[in-house]
Parts: structure tokens; C-alpha cells; sequence
């Protein structure tokens, strides 16, 4: 019998040898972003594109409209304060307060460049904090450039999937890692990209009472933030909260994404919120 494919066969497997491509099951989001592109042009057939995080939704006016003011007065031609404008740290500071329940001053509000920078920022003060210590614990699932971040900076990390340690086995599971004084920083998403999965309060808990009882630093990135639906967290300043590991030490830094929170992926604004 002849085996027919939705998209002719010689060309992927054409698309797949150009780019290099070993083993597709294996290859990197961005990877996958170009085969689909060059499949589409030498096809002339269009995907479904559930490869990249897009939200799919369009930014609320309120975002554009005040972005076009601005440009208006022409805010392109000047150099933005490194720290952050005054308005932008006070209404990250504000949204903390109104969404996870935290009193965060604007000076620890810092813009970036998606949560991207945020994440390799951190890594590049965080994990050099102390010099008998070499990197990062990764929470596993999670997103694969934090790693490759830690690589490019030399830095080493050491990671384990979360899958089978949930509950009150996650605890001595990463005391096994603690335990080696090798630890500068934990970096876990919650709510986790890709697997949804959702750390309850007592394992963020659990996670808070480590990083003090082993002065290390906990990055959460927050990119699918108030995704978990089956609590409503969208009322400002009513409960419940976005749930956070801020709740249970002040070892933390606080990655937020604009991209899904607000629909706002092209433009690359992220926040990085520390204790």
C-alpha cells in the first residue's frame, strides 16, 4: 500500500536535511520554528503553528494607545534609565500588590528585555554570589535557552524532572542537590511550560524554607502567569492570588512575562521582580 503524508515527503525530509536536523524529536523550539517556515514556502501549505508560546489574543488598547502617546513625544530618541522609568517600576511594583499579594518598593522593580534577560541577568550575579559554588538547580520540565544561558556563561546546573517527586518527596529530593554546597540558584515556571503542571503552597513552601536553609536564591518564572484556571486570580486586589514562592522566603527573583500576561510578545518587555 502507498503511504501518502498530508505534505509531500521529499520535501521535509529535503527541509530536515538542510537545516541539519538529526533527530526532529529532539530539536529545539526555534529549530522547529524554521523547518515549519521553509516547509510552508517550498509547499505552498500552511500549519497550524502551536510551536512557539504566541498568545493569539490581541494587546488591549489601553497598552497600544498609551505606546503611541509616547512615541508621539518622543520617547524613541532617548535613552531609557537602566533601572527603569519611574512610572514602569511603580506600576510593577503596584501590580505585585494587586495580583500575587506582595509589597515589593519600584526600586526592585527592574524592566527587561523579556523574561529572557531577566533570566540570564540573574544567573550572571546570582550564580557568582559565592565563589565555592557553580551554578544553577533546574526544576524540571522547564525552558531549554536557561539552560543553554547558563552553558554560554560557563556556568554549570544540575536538574531533575519533578514528575516523580511530587509532595513530600520533592523536599529531600532537592536536599540531595542542596547538599552538595554547589547550589547558587533554583529555577523552577510555575505554572510549568510545558507540562501545566502547578507546584501546590506546601511545595512552594517547601522550596522557600530551602533556599533559606541553604542561602540560595530562587528564580520563578512566572511567563504563564494566572494560567492555572481553576482559581480566578484576574480581580486586583482580591483573593485568590497568583500562587509564588515569595510567600515563603525573601531569597527570590520573580520573573514575569508581558508576552502572555498582557499580549504583548513583540515587544519584549519583561519584569524582573527581586526581595
Amino acid at each position: 500500500m502507498k503511504e501518502t503524508t498530508p505534505i509531500d515527503r521529499n520535501i521535509i525530509n529535503s527541509k530536515i536535511n538542510e537545516l541539519g536536523i538529526s533527530d526532529l524529536g529532539v530539536a529545539k523550539i526555534r529549530e522547529v520554528v524554521k523547518l515549519v517556515n521553509i516547509i510552508q514556502d517550498a509547499s505552498g501549505e500552511k500549519f497550524i503553528r502551536m510551536e512557539m508560546g504566541v498568545p493569539g489574543l490581541e494587546p488591549v488598547k489601553v497598552g497600544t494607545e498609551a505606546e503611541i502617546k509616547a512615541l508621539e513625544k518622543g520617547v524613541a530618541s532617548k535613552y531609557a534609565n537602566i533601572e527603569g522609568i519611574p512610572e514602569f517600576k511603580n506600576e510593577v511594583s503596584r501590580f505585585v500588590k494587586l495580583f500575587l499579594d506582595l509589597d515589593v518598593a519600584p526600586e526592585s522593580c527592574i524592566p527587561t528585555v523579556g523574561s529572557m534577560q531577566g533570566s540570564i541577568a540573574s544567573f550572571m550575579v546570582a550564580n557568582r554570589n559565592a565563589h565555592n559554588r557553580e551554578g544553577t538547580l533546574f526544576l524540571d520540565p522547564g525552558f531549554p535557552v536557561q539552560k543553554q544561558q547558563c552553558i554560554v556563561l560557563g556556568h554549570s546546573y544540575r536538574t531533575f524532572d519533578v514528575y516523580n517527586y511530587r509532595g513530600n518527596k520533592l523536599d529531600p529530593k532537592m536536599r540531595e542537590y542542596l547538599d552538595t554546597g554547589l547550589v547558587s540558584t533554583i529555577l523552577y515556571s510555575n505554572p510549568n511550560n510545558p507540562s501545566w503542571i502547578c507546584f501546590t503552597e506546601d511545595e512552594l513552601k517547601s522550596i522557600g524554607e530551602l533556599a533559606y536553609e541553604y542561602d540560595v536564591v530562587v528564580i520563578e518564572d512566572l511567563a504563564y502567569f494566572g494560567m492555572d484556571f481553576r482559581k480566578n486570580v484576574s480581580v486586583p486586589g482580591k483573593p485568590p492570588f497568583q500562587s509564588t514562592v515569595a510567600k515563603y522566603t525573601d531569597n527570590y527573583i520573580l520573573l514575569i512575562s508581558s508576552s502572555k500576561t498582557f499580549s504583548y510578545a513583540g515587544q519584549r518587555i519583561g519584569m524582573m521582580v527581586m526581595s
